[in-house]
C-alpha cells in the first residue's frame, strides 16, 4: 500500500515561496535543486518522515514540451498548499488502482536521486489535484535522510473538497495526519508543531 512521501507549497517564484514558508513556520529551508524535464525548481523543509517542498516554475530552465507537473502551468497568486505526494513500491499497480487520470509513469534524476513519478497529461491530478501524486524512489536514497532535523512535523493536512466522501474512497493509502472534509472548493490547510508552537499554512 502507498505511504505519504510528501507535499508541495506551490508558488510564482520560488523565493516568494520560500519567504511565505519560513515566515509562517519560523524555520528555514534547506536542500531542493532544479527538475530540468519539468522545467522547475524546489527548496524542502523535513518533518522527520516526511518532507514539504516549495515548487515554482524555474525561469532559468527550458519549458518543456508538454503540460509541468502538479498543475503549474495555470498557478496564479500567493503561494498555498497545492498537492500532496504518495510513495509506492509498485507503481503500476498503485496506477491500475488510481482514478482515471492520474498519470503515466516519468523518469527523474537529480544528483544521487532516481525516481518515477506518475504525471498527469494535462498536469491536474483526479479531483481538482485534491488526488495524490504517485512516486516511486528507485534508490535506497530520500530526501528526508540529508534534510536537517528543525524541530518541525506536521499534526495534520486537512484537504478539503467538494466531492470529499468519493475522494476518501478513492485514496490509496490511510495516514492519521491526513483529513479530507466536504468543502464548496479544493483547499489544502497543514497544521505543525515548532520550536515556537502550532503553526499553520492557510
Amino acid at each position: 500500500m502507498p505511504t505519504f512521501d510528501h507535499f508541495a507549497v506551490t508558488a510564482a517564484t520560488l523565493e516568494e515561496g520560500v519567504d511565505w514558508v519560513e515566515a509562517a513556520l519560523g524555520v528555514k529551508l534547506a536542500g531542493g535543486g532544479k527538475h530540468a524535464l519539468m522545467g522547475t525548481h524546489n527548496r524542502l523543509l523535513g518533518l522527520g518522515d516526511i518532507y514539504l517542498e516549495v515548487i515554482a516554475v524555474d525561469p532559468e530552465g527550458t519549458p518543456p514540451s508538454r503540460p509541468r507537473w502538479f498543475d503549474i502551468d495555470r498557478f496564479e497568486g500567493p503561494p498555498r498548499l497545492t498537492t500532496w505526494i504518495a510513495r509506492t513500491d509498485d507503481l503500476a499497480a498503485a496506477l491500475a488502482a488510481s482514478p482515471k487520470g492520474t498519470g503515466t509513469p516519468v523518469s527523474f534524476a537529480r544528483g544521487d536521486y532516481r525516481w518515477q513519478m506518475a504525471v498527469p497529461d494535462d498536469g491536474i491530478l483526479p479531483f481538482d489535484s485534491a488526488y495524490p501524486a504517485l512516486i516511486h524512489w528507485q534508490t535506497p536514497l530520500h530526501p528526508t535522510q540529508s534534510l536537517p532535523d528543525v524541530g518541525v512535523r506536521l499534526k495534520t493536512l486537512t484537504i478539503a473538497h467538494p466531492q470529499a466522501e468519493a475522494l476518501r474512497a478513492a485514496l490509496p493509502l490511510q495516514d492519521p495526519r491526513i483529513h479530507i472534509i466536504q468543502g464548496p472548493q479544493k483547499a489544502m490547510t497543514a497544521i505543525f508543531t515548532t520550536p515556537s508552537g502550532d503553526r499553520s499554512l492557510p
